[in-house]
């Protein structure tokens, strides 16, 4: 993990000089979408696809909005190119997660000049939790928290007999709870940039709120009659959000933002002995993933493979056919049926 971050940092360094140095010599200027009144729209960058989903929400066709991430795009394999730093340096507000993948976006926004851009980071919107490594997780060797874990499971009654701290979680948007704070907090800033629009932010915001609310009731509803309350995931596990907000327990092959997907024989075996044992119905993966080590557990157990959606980004076809993420939540409360039943 720390390799392909260090990787992208590098990349982002290289891809910035050139950057700077073709702006320097060429000039910049920005150039926007415009309104009906023939006013410049208020242009909003965001790095992937459910703040790009929320400011739509939100904001409609008021602004010109767009995300680096492109539909299809593992969020752990992208790179920014030199016209994605242009973007950014161009927009008005700049939505990004923070946290440790997002670490080449804070070196870039060190290096342009940023006085121009409103910065929101979702992870200053919430409370954050750190990544869990439950019982079961292949271990990931080299980490730079590994000692600062150990001293905390000797001697910290927090640390869960199952359970070792890791870098904090960025996946933020997991809990529909936590989507109601961040859209909020968006709306806001747009009312900010855009004061002739902020009734329609508020009232776009109020709808939208009332429908992420309606969404958490059916999460709590699953939950509240559910023969169970354990996941098991043959993949990474970015969730953590999720699990605690509904009281799910979890099992997983790997941490949320883990670089290897490789599971060693003792995380597969594990597996699948505690999906006998809990008798789990359906194995789940999340969306834009290699789907063998689910089908791998779910053939052992003759259980089912489904997705859960972390709703990180979608495919090209389903951008073109109008998800959201919504919807794709809404996909996530029957998926669960399936998984607690």
């Amino acid at each position: 993990m720390k390799f392909r971050k260090t990787y992208k940092r590098k990349q982002a360094a290289v891809l910035l000089s050139v950057f700077l140095l073709v702006t320097s010599v060429a000039g910049c200027q920005r150039v926007g979408a415009v309104k009906e009144t023939g006013e410049e729209k208020v242009n909003v960058v965001t790095t992937i696809f459910p703040q790009y989903d929320f400011v739509r929400q939100i904001a409609g066709d008021n602004v010109e909005v767009s995300m680096l991430l492109k539909p299809g795009e593992e969020t752990h394999s992208y790179e920014p190119t030199p016209q994605d730093i242009l973007k950014i340096q161009n927009c008005d507000l700049f939505i990004y997660v923070g946290g440790e993948n997002d670490e080449w976006v804070e070196d870039i926004l060190d290096s342009i000049d940023t006085e121009h851009i409103r910065l929101l980071r979702l992870i200053d919107c919430v409370d954050t939790v750190n990544e869990e490594h439950v019982e079961g997780m292949k271990e990931e060797r080299g980490h730079e928290h590994e000692e600062e874990e150990e001293h905390e499971h000797e001697h910290g009654e927090e640390a869960h007999e199952t359970h070792e701290t890791l870098t904090p979680d960025e996946h933020v948007w997991t809990s529909p709870k936590n989507a109601i704070a961040i859209v909020e907090q968006i709306a806001d800033v747009l009312g900010e940039l855009d004061p002739e629009q902020t009734a329609v932010y508020e009232e776009n915001e109020k709808a939208y709120v009332s429908l992420l609310e309606e969404l958490d009731d059916g999460f709590r509803e699953v939950v509240s009659s559910a023969k169970r309350d354990v996941l098991l995931f043959g993949d990474r596990f970015p969730f953590r959000y999720f699990a605690d907000e509904y009281g799910l327990e979890y099992y997983a092959a790997f941490p949320g933002c883990a670089s290897d997907t490789e599971p060693s024989a003792a995380t597969m075996a594990f597996l699948i002995n505690k999906a006998k044992e809990e008798q789990i119905p359906a194995i789940l993966k999340m969306e834009l993933s290699n789907e063998n080590i689910a089908n791998a557990i779910a053939e052992t157990i003759h259980a089912k493979v489904k997705t859960f959606y972390s709703c990180h980004n979608l495919t090209a076809k389903e951008f073109a056919d109008g998800e959201t993420y919504l919807s794709m939540m809404k996909k996530n409360v029957e998926t669960l049926k399936e998984a607690l039943n």
